[in-house]
């Protein structure tokens, strides 16, 4: 029974009546069973003795062609049905879906394509762990430099708090003049300094590390540092300018604010006062956001590009256009993650620590103690929070290249060719100088 069509139920689809299966008769089995008619040799038509001629499978017999008939591939590009020849399809078949694409090269901790979450996370977990002598040892003397300083400023005015819960009236002079002042702030200060120097150099070095393992090479951190301790002028000058962006408001900020409170003294004036700092705060937020959102790629582009300070900010503003609101996002799940990774590794000791200088009634022993404990907290969680950090800025990077530039393919060629040479050399550092974008 036909369909309209000139098929019939049997007939399977794209196949008319009078088209013939895309195969000849299969080939005889060498195993008979004993008294069963001689199967013919292969090519030849079958006709079982004293049984009445069966007809073919699909329909009745046309014209026979061994292999379908479509017509011509449009554009250049064959269809499906259709095999040039010499020509073989990549991928492989799976069943109930065809030819699938094969998968990325991945000789490192990437997959060689534009790069989803999932990929830019476990990469960056991956970078840690392919070398972790390097990343993590870096990781942890930055830490450390920048952990002690604000550990022994917080285990000082802890130990005056204790003075204070002991005798408020004596202690209390004390505490608010200036041996107070330097506890509660000096610290702090000197970690921010020492902060400031110790991250940009971890920030180079790490990003030296991520360029040579996303093609599967592991470098020491000896050598990193000897291939990144000649960008790191153009690294402090990209840091500099951000921090001259952040500090230039803030400090218009407090100047208006100090004009304020020395011309206002009525409770309408405090009002205005806490509006102005409202305000301010709602603009500064999105701000900072912006500015670390376009500028998140500058550290990279200076030192895996070769860039100066202002010509990296470029390259960074114009990698990140396009897709502001992805890397936005994904630097801020970043923010989260590590936020709350770091809180549960510090809060034990920080929490040990503020005790032990509270209860210890500013003795030199508890003082030593309290710093030792707000320390290694400090420590275990900016050793986390430095390389994932450093880790996916990098990994972003590089997707932005994959998708803006086609740089991916640049990464394919370098990655069949480390295959056929069994080694990852150091000529892979070049790669990612931007003269070597497809897309450029």
């Amino acid at each position: 029974m036909s369909d309209g069509h000139g098929r019939t139920p049997e007939t399977p689809p794209g196949w008319s009546a009078e088209q013939p299966p895309p195969y000849s008769a299969p080939q005889a089995s060498p195993w008979t069973a004993p008294g069963s008619p001689t199967q013919p040799p292969y090519g030849q038509p079958y006709e079982p003795q004293g049984e009445a001629p069966q007809p073919p499978p699909y329909g009745p017999p046309g014209p026979q062609t061994p292999y379908p008939q479509p017509g011509p591939p449009q554009s250049g590009h064959p269809q499906p049905g259709y095999q040039q020849p010499g020509y073989q399809q990549p991928g492989y078949r799976q069943p109930g879906y065809g030819f699938m694409p094969p998968p990325a090269l991945r000789p490192g901790i990437i997959p060689l394509r534009p790069l989803g979450l999932g990929d830019i996370l476990d990469g960056t977990i991956k970078l840690i762990r392919s070398n972790p002598k390097a990343v993590l040892g870096l990781s942890a003397v930055a830490a450390l430099l920048g952990a002690v300083p604000l550990a022994v400023g917080q285990a000082l005015m802890l130990g005056s708090m204790g003075d204070a819960l002991e005798d408020p009236e004596t202690a209390s002079a004390g505490f608010n003049g200036l041996y107070g002042v330097v506890a509660q702030y000096g610290g702090m200060l000197v970690s921010y300094a020492v902060q400031f120097v110790v991250v940009t150099v971890l920030t180079g070095v790490l990003t030296r590390i991520l360029g040579r393992a996303v093609f599967g090479g592991n470098i020491t951190a000896a050598e990193a540092w000897h291939l990144s301790k000649s960008r790191l002028p153009a690294l402090f000058g990209v840091v500099g300018l951000m921090a001259a962006m952040m500090i230039v408001p803030m400090a218009v900020f407090l100047l208006v604010l100090a004009a304020l409170a020395m011309n206002v003294s009525t409770s309408e004036g405090v009002g205005l006062m806490l509006g102005v700092m409202g305000l301010f705060v709602l603009v500064f937020i999105p701000y900072y956001l912006f500015i670390t959102t376009r500028f998140a790629f500058a550290a990279p582009a200076v030192v895996l590009e070769g860039r100066g300070p202002i010509d990296a900010m470029r390259r960074s503003w114009h990698l990140v256009t396009g897709d502001f609101w992805r890397v936005l996002g994904i630097l801020l799940l970043t923010s989260l993650l590590v936020g709350v990774v770091s809180g549960v590794l510090s809060v034990p000791f920080t929490l040990g620590g503020t005790l032990i200088g509270m209860l210890g009634a500013g003795s030199p022993g508890s003082a030593v103690a309290a710093a030792v404990f707000i320390a290694v907290g400090g420590t275990l969680s900016a050793m986390f929070s430095y390389p994932f950090q450093a880790g996916v800025s990098g990994l972003l990077y590089a997707d932005r290249r994959m998708r803006g530039e086609a740089f991916d393919l640049v990464l394919q060629t370098a990655a069949i060719e480390q295959q056929r040479q069994g080694w990852v050399h150091a000529s892979a550092d070049e790669l990612w100088h931007p003269s070597n974008s497809a897309g450029s």
